[in-house]
């Protein structure tokens, strides 16, 4: 069954969302790399490469349904952040803003009764659901190492190890 134009339309909305956050997530690498933070600088290119992923997951669904995909310009991310952990308060609401999109999205196929997108937007809803955490784990350490120059370094290199497992 080929893909409804409204739910077409939202999942051209969530590539776009998700190859935003790819673009968001490379310029935090970008950051961190200026601020000799090679950890964050890593983990955060792996979390952009998982988020051109998702939008190529998006991308290959719609064109399988027989539907279009259409390509938007990406707006400039900032460059630069107050503080590690300010970049990461900024992940962790580019997620939260990921997770919304992706319910809405879920919701509107539900209404157009599009089971093979709601199949789809299960993965992405359980997806959302460790993304989320993971960031906001690492909010919630960063705030409790605070301003301590041996526990930030500490902490970067454990974020450097994110890939490394396995």
């Amino acid at each position: 069954m080929q893909i409804g134009k409204a739910v077409q339309a939202a999942m051209n909305d969530q590539i776009h969302k998700e190859l935003e956050s790819a673009y968001q997530y490379l310029a935090m690498s970008a950051y961190f790399s200026g601020i000799n933070h090679p950890g964050s600088a890593s983990w955060m290119r792996i979390q952009a490469r998982e988020e051109i992923g998702h939008a190529m997951k998006f991308t290959q669904f719609v064109e399988d349904r027989g539907g279009t995909v259409a390509y938007r310009e990406l707006a400039a991310p900032p460059a630069t952040y107050a503080s590690p952990l300010a970049a990461f308060e900024a992940a962790v609401a580019q997620e939260a803003m990921v997770s919304a999109s992706i319910n809405a999205l879920f919701e509107l196929a539900a209404k157009e009764k599009d089971y093979a997108s709601q199949a789809l937007l299960q993965w992405f809803i359980t997806e959302q659901v460790e993304e989320e955490k993971t960031s906001r784990g690492i909010v919630d350490t960063l705030r409790l190492i605070g301003d301590n120059s041996s526990g930030l370094y500490m902490f970067d290199r454990e974020l450097g190890r994110r890939g490394q497992a396995g």
